[in-house]
C-alpha cells in the first residue's frame, strides 16, 4: 500500500512541478513518470525496511 502511496504521490508532484515551471503537456507527462518511479522505488526500499524492522 505504501508503495502504491508514493506512485501516485510522486505522479501528482511531479505534474504539479512541470506546470509550475510552465512545461508543456509531454513536459508534464515526462515529470509526473519519472517522480511517480522514484517516489514508488522509494516507498518500495522503505516498505521493506519497515518489514525487517517488525518482523
Amino acid at each position: 500500500m505504501l508503495v502504491l502511496a508514493g506512485f501516485v504521490g510522486g505522479a501528482l508532484w511531479g505534474g504539479y512541478l512541470a506546470q509550475r515551471r510552465k512545461g508543456n503537456r509531454l513536459d508534464i507527462l515526462q515529470y509526473a513518470t519519472s517522480f511517480s518511479i522514484a517516489f514508488g522505488l522509494l516507498a518500495f526500499f522503505a516498505s521493506v525496511i519497515l518489514l525487517r524492522i517488525t518482523s
